[in-house]
Parts: structure tokens; C-alpha cells; sequence
């Protein structure tokens, strides 16, 4: 394969931004097809409360890795980046220009950078922090990576334990912080990366995110959680919009306060993305509604 002329064009931004319909209108435009790189959607049994994509969407373009796994599947970051890496290989037989898209930063960078060489895990220090871990809860464990490194704090999804314990432990175990392990050299690819943001103004994205929650919920979101309370355990349920209305279902809040909570930390989800894709100088960004000054710019590149 030849890096001179094979592309990665990474679409990336915060949640309910559009980067579904934004990504295959470029895929559409270069014949081409789509990567997911939203780490819920690849699970079958999550489909409302992620925004699959749409029946006729999936049919427009090929997506790979859209509801390609079970909840009972064993997934991680280091299997999605060898898997990806191969589908590319395979997809750049047909195409020069691949569209790879989702919200996820860790899965992008993983594409884009590959998985940090970071200190095996620790089997008893694991099991002493997820002790402490159900002692104290998630929000008071989180404080301690607060401590332990600021910076990751910062754009850490705080409702995942496993990415909170690894953070911790990692810290613990080398006496660093988390994230100067994480700024490794970025491993060579034999394509070129194309990065693009999408954003759009504050009060408009709140605006969207709201709208889409209520979408969420016309579409069946509260049956579709009730369906996987069997799975409620399951690290991908613990999650924007399913661990609200988990709570729902136990009575701990009325479907009112939750749909509102659902709403709240999604903005504060978009919040963590913006902040982790605006580290990254590579990231050209581009208003939602400017397809054709993002093609135009994506074309001058090729």
C-alpha cells in the first residue's frame, strides 16, 4: 500500500453535532466508505440510546463497526485498533480516501496515534482499587484521580470505572501522571491522517442535544433500557442515557427528572470531547452547516 495516496479522513466533534450525516456526505462524495469510532454503537443491543444510524443511512454507505458486537462480548481499545488497522488494509484495495468517524476519543487516537505502551496491570493493586472503588463510589474515586493527575481528570469519561481505575493505577504504579505516560510518539501509518472537527455554537449544540434526547425517548429509549436490565452491569450501559433511566426503573428518580439528568450530562459529556479534541493541533475545524468549505478544504489536501 502506498502512504502517498491512501487517506484517513477523521470526522470527528461532540455529541449530537451530526457527524453521521456530515460523514457520509463525504463518503458519498469519494465513493468510499465508514468506520465507526463511537464505542457504543458497536454494540447491537444499544441502538436508540447511541443514535444509530438511521436504516436508510447504513444503507446509503457501508458502515463497518455499527452494531458489531454483543454486550456479552469481551471488548477493548487494543482489539478495535488491530481490527481497524486490518479492515483499512482491506478497504484501501478499493479506495484512497476512507472516512472513519465517532466521538471516541481514546478509539481515534488508538486509529490515529496507537495504544500507549503503558505498565502491565498490578493484580493486587487492581484488586485494593476496586475495592476502594465500591467503597467510596465512582464520583469520591474520581476526586482521587483528580489528585493523582488533574489533566486526565479533565477529559476522562467519569462515569467509566475501567478508564478511572487504569488512570489511578497507572499513576500509582510509576509515580507519574497518567497522561505524560500517554503522550508517547505516535506510531507510523502507511496513510495520510486527515483530521476534521465539527462544531457549532454553544447554545445551538445544547439546543441539539436536547432535541435528541427527546427523540430518544418518542423512539422507545425507556424499552430499550428495560429490555438490558439483565446486562445493567455491563460496562457499556454505564452510560449517558442508560444509567438515568436504570434509576428510572428502580424508582430512585421519576422518568421526568431523568430525561432532564439524560439531557444535563450529555452536555457535560460534549463538554469533555470538546475539551480532549481541542488538544490536538492536528484537528482543522469546521462549522456543522459548512459541508462544501470542509470538502473544499479536504480536496486541496489530497
Amino acid at each position: 500500500m502506498n502512504s502517498k495516496d491512501k487517506y484517513l479522513v477523521v470526522v470527528t466533534g461532540p455529541t449530537a453535532i451530526g457527524k453521521t450525516a456530515f460523514s457520509i456526505g463525504l463518503a458519498q462524495y469519494f465513493n468510499t466508505e465508514i468506520i465507526s469510532a463511537d464505542s457504543r454503537q458497536f454494540y447491537k443491543d444499544m441502538r436508540i440510546g447511541t443514535a444509530y444510524p438511521e436504516p436508510e443511512e447504513l444503507e446509503a454507505v457501508n458502515h463497518h463497526f455499527v452494531g458489531n458486537l454483543s454486550l456479552d462480548d469481551n471488548y477493548n481499545v487494543a482489539r478495535y485498533e488491530q481490527e481497524v488497522l486490518s479492515t483499512l488494509e482491506i478497504l484501501y484495495k478499493k479506495h484512497n480516501v476512507v472516512i472513519l468517524t465517532g466521538g471516541s476519543g481514546l478509539y481515534i487516537d488508538a486509529i490515529c496515534k496507537g495504544i500507549d505502551d503503558l505498565p502491565d496491570h498490578d493484580p493486587d493493586l487492581r484488586k485494593s482499587l476496586k475495592n476502594e472503588l465500591e467503597q467510596v463510589g465512582i464520583e469520591a474515586f474520581g476526586e482521587k484521580l483528580k489528585k493523582l493527575d488533574p489533566e486526565y481528570f479533565e477529559i476522562v469519561d467519569l462515569n467509566n470505572p475501567n478508564r478511572l481505575l487504569r488512570a489511578v493505577e497507572v499513576c500509582i504504579q510509576t509515580g507519574n501522571t497518567y497522561t505524560s505516560l500517554r503522550k508517547n510518539t505516535a506510531k507510523p501509518r502507511p496513510f495520510i491522517i486527515i483530521k476534521i472537527g465539527l462544531n457549532t455554537e454553544r447554545e445551538l449544540l445544547f439546543e441539539r442535544i436536547a432535541l435528541r434526547v427527546d427523540r430518544m425517548m418518542e423512539l422507545g429509549l425507556l424499552s430499550e433500557v428495560r429490555s438490558l436490565l439483565p446486562y445493567r452491569e455491563n460496562n457499556a450501559l454505564n452510560t449517558v442515557g442508560y444509567k438515568e433511566l436504570f434509576a428510572c426503573l428502580d424508582g430512585s428518580l421519576c422518568l421526568e427528572e431523568a430525561v432532564e439528568k439524560i439531557k444535563t450530562n450529555t452536555r457535560r459529556y460534549a463538554k469533555r470531547q470538546l475539551t480532549w479534541f481541542k488538544r490536538d493541533p492536528d484537528v482543522h475545524w469546521f462549522d456543522r452547516e459548512n459541508f462544501d468549505e470542509c470538502l473544499k478544504f479536504i480536496r486541496g489536501l489530497l
